[in-house]
């Protein structure tokens, strides 16, 4: 599986931001796709997953902000970030999992100024 993400950029505080990720190659049985992030001199982390059943799962620090969601139509997975933190400045990854084989994406860093 390849990924391709788009969508990062430089924000303000409060603001909003949507990453998408297109996937391609080998697409038919992925069942997990999503986002992980690294923040500037910490380890990457999990932002929000969603399965090919739909069901999702968010870290604690983005709930309610962020929002993960896919279209079969087009193998894409979006994340859509409002009320933007500082703390959210991270280089931003996508990822599927097919048959427990993890795919990454290139990154695309988000900047959250104050």
């Amino acid at each position: 599986v390849q990924l391709q993400a788009f969508g990062g950029g430089l924000v303000q505080a409060g603001r909003s931001l949507r990453l998408s990720c297109a996937a391609s190659g080998s697409i038919r049985n992925i069942d997990r796709m999503g986002w992980y992030r690294q923040p500037p001199g910490k380890q990457r982390e999990l932002v929000a997953i969603i399965t090919s059943s739909g069901s999702t799962n968010y870290a604690d620090s983005v709930k309610g902000r962020f929002t993960i969601s896919t279209t079969d139509a087009t193998n894409t997975v979006y994340l859509q970030m409002n009320s933007l933190k500082p703390e959210d400045t991270a280089v931003y990854y996508c990822v599927a999992v097919r048959y427990s084989k993890w795919s990454w994406g290139q990154g695309t860093q988000v900047t959250v100024s104050s």
